[in-house]
């Protein structure tokens, strides 16, 4: 079924029905009517159990500070009579769960998936109801990167194996064999050894690239340190390493598969955002949140579709495709409303190429420029506006935000994109929309039109908000202007 067969059956009625699949030990299969697949269908004669809560909604959102936002919602069931008590003792939690809507008289193939998440909770918030808490598929990639410790009899047995993604400057290995000088960068194999450093002195070695690890030829006479490419196969973009460390990392049996990913958009994304980037993990580190940093490097935001699959979606003006017009024809009466105005900025100022190893106290004979490069963590660039300052009143040197760019150029280019998004008032702008908004999605452009606001010849922003409700074909739309 297309999308437009979709909006016109959404807009037109029908008997509408919703198909819940969970993957509990014992799998559940629920409706808020009853429901049975056809003998054609695949599966054939699935019975599904009429006690879904007609009307829930799912929420989604791009975060306006760039923070990580996971979709949520609530499924309540029928339990007055307290039937699905034991439900209780099961486990529920990060079980997969995924909603389907369709027509009461269509085949079980004819069904559009809607959500596909896990379960954060089964909750019991009344005696009448159970409430099956959700989550997006984010929470799979929630898990420490990895567990792998070096082992053996070495005072270092009990730290984490390094990884490495992407390209680094001047990491601290781990000291893998004391007695043979030998340290590691990364778990497995890495792409390129750039250069090792004794107290901040070029040093030679011998190095094992399908390992990750090196040898001195000497004993060192102080901190060593590298710099480094890490995993193969190579990747040093936000697209390439979000990608590797979804699928490759975290807990085994809670890794993306080719499946989960939006291979499509993140092909897209990458061709857009393809700035060179690095992360060291020499300690124990959060997938998911490594993933955004990763992401907030170029002013996007890792999510999942309602499909269930990662993108990554860059917060930008116009949003992304061709703008859909969205006028008072397509969204409630006077449901019209300023949801949020934005703090305009006069200067934005990003740190790039850090410095993963700071060391103030160099005593060696290399260049005092060198070791001024060495005693800091990021080197910086800035973009101001003076007229906006001088209009908003706003004097104060930009606070830095740090990203995980490489190159001076690349990150200019991102504080110059940055400050043209925000040195002009910005509205977030708030619709209550007909059946077919239920289509939009994050990141997507549109026009606004209204009798309100100053929109009566309409504005093009980006969708950042939706919280759609199926049952009822209603979607609220927020949209950034």
């Amino acid at each position: 079924m297309t999308d437009s067969e979709l909006a016109a059956w959404l807009a037109t009625g029908g008997r509408r029905l919703a198909l819940v699949e969970i993957d509990t030990d014992t799998p559940r299969y629920l409706s808020n009517v009853a429901y049975t697949t056809l003998p054609t269908d695949t599966p054939a004669n699935r019975v599904y159990q009429p006690v879904v809560v007609s009307g829930f909604a799912f929420s989604e959102s791009l975060s306006l500070s760039g923070a990580a936002s996971v979709s949520v919602g609530t499924i309540d069931l029928h339990n007055e009579d307290g039937v699905l008590d034991a439900w209780l003792d099961e486990v529920w939690t990060n079980r997969a769960v995924r909603v389907y809507i369709g027509d009461a008289t269509w085949p079980r193939t004819d069904f559009r998936l809607v959500f596909s998440g896990l379960i954060a909770r089964l909750d019991s918030r009344s005696p009448q109801r159970l409430s099956i808490v959700l989550r997006d598929k984010l929470e799979r990639i929630n898990t420490p990167v990895t567990d792998a410790t070096l082992g053996g009899a070495t005072d270092n047995k009990d730290r984490l194996q390094p990884i490495t993604l992407g390209e680094c400057h001047n990491v601290t290995p781990l000291l893998s064999d004391p007695t043979q000088h030998e340290y590691q960068w990364h778990q497995g194999s890495a792409e390129r050894l750039i250069e090792v450093r004794d107290n901040g002195v070029p040093v030679s070695t011998t190095s094992v690239l399908s390992t990750g690890k090196f040898k001195l030829l000497a004993t060192p006479a102080g901190q060593v340190t590298t710099s480094v490419q890490g995993r193969t196969p190579y990747s040093n973009t936000v697209s390439g390493i979000v990608q590797a460390l979804a699928a490759s990392y975290g807990t085994p049996t809670e890794r993306l598969m080719a499946a989960d990913l939006d291979s499509a958009q993140l092909a897209e994304f990458a061709a857009a955002c393809p700035q060179p980037v690095g992360y060291y993990l020499g300690d124990r580190a959060n997938a998911l949140q490594v993933c955004q940093e990763l992401a907030e490097s170029v002013g996007a935001q890792v999510v999942m579709s309602r499909e269930g699959k990662l993108r990554i979606v860059r917060l930008a003006l116009p949003g992304t495709g061709s703008a859909v017009i969205i006028g008072p024809q397509d969204y409630e009466a006077r449901s019209l409303q300023v949801k949020e105005r934005t703090t305009v900025l006069a200067g934005v100022k990003l740190g790039y190429c850090k410095n993963w190893t700071v060391q103030t106290s160099l005593d060696t004979g290399i260049p005092p420029e060198h070791k001024d490069l060495y005693a800091q963590e990021w080197l910086t660039v800035t973009a101001k506006d003076a007229a906006v300052a001088s209009t908003y009143k706003l004097y104060a040197e930009p606070e830095q935000v740090d990203t995980l760019l490489l190159r001076e150029a690349d990150a200019q280019a991102e504080a110059d994109r940055r400050l043209s998004l925000w040195k002009v008032q910005r509205t977030v702008y708030q619709i209550k929309g007909f059946a077919h908004c239920l289509l939009l999605e994050l990141g997507q452009a549109v026009t606004l039109q209204g009798d309100r606001f100053g929109l009566q010849a309409g504005k093009t922003g980006a969708v950042i908000g939706l919280q759609l409700d199926w049952m009822a074909g209603r979607a609220t739309v927020e949209v950034l202007v």
